[in-house]
């Protein structure tokens, strides 16, 4: 199944989310995110219908194994992005803004020996 670069961002975000405070609502995607209220509640509906996520009664989020898989490849992937743009010598915070913008289109390929590059060069 294709998902769109904004479904990896939201899984994404929930993911960071959960890591940071330990649980997600709606209300935490907005203020992470900053975009509104409805568009985080049509887009969450979305990830439920497609399996991505459960929501609890009480409106915690919470990621099903496919959200997981994907939240977690796209965040490694920022993570290895950033690490190699700081590596060249970009700033902290402009190297994780461009790493949004590529680690959903880089080839998987191509990540890979991102990641080993990173790996053999990292001090």
């Amino acid at each position: 199944m294709v998902i769109h670069e904004s479904a990896e961002d939201y899984l994404e975000s929930i993911l960071i989310l959960q890591e940071r405070c330990g649980s997600v609502r709606s209300i935490d995607i907005v203020n992470e995110l900053g975009y509104s209220k409805p568009s985080v509640s049509i887009a969450m509906k979305k990830l439920r219908e497609s399996g991505y996520i459960s929501m609890a009664t009480d409106g915690t989020i919470t990621l099903n194994n496919s959200g997981m898989e994907v939240a977690t490849r796209i965040y490694g992937r920022h993570k290895t992005l950033t690490r190699l743009f700081t590596m060249l010598g970009v700033g902290a915070e402009t190297a994780a803004e461009d790493a949004c913008k590529v680690e959903h289109d880089v080839s998987d390929e191509t990540f890979v020996k991102i990641r080993k590059f990173v790996e053999q060069n990292e001090c």
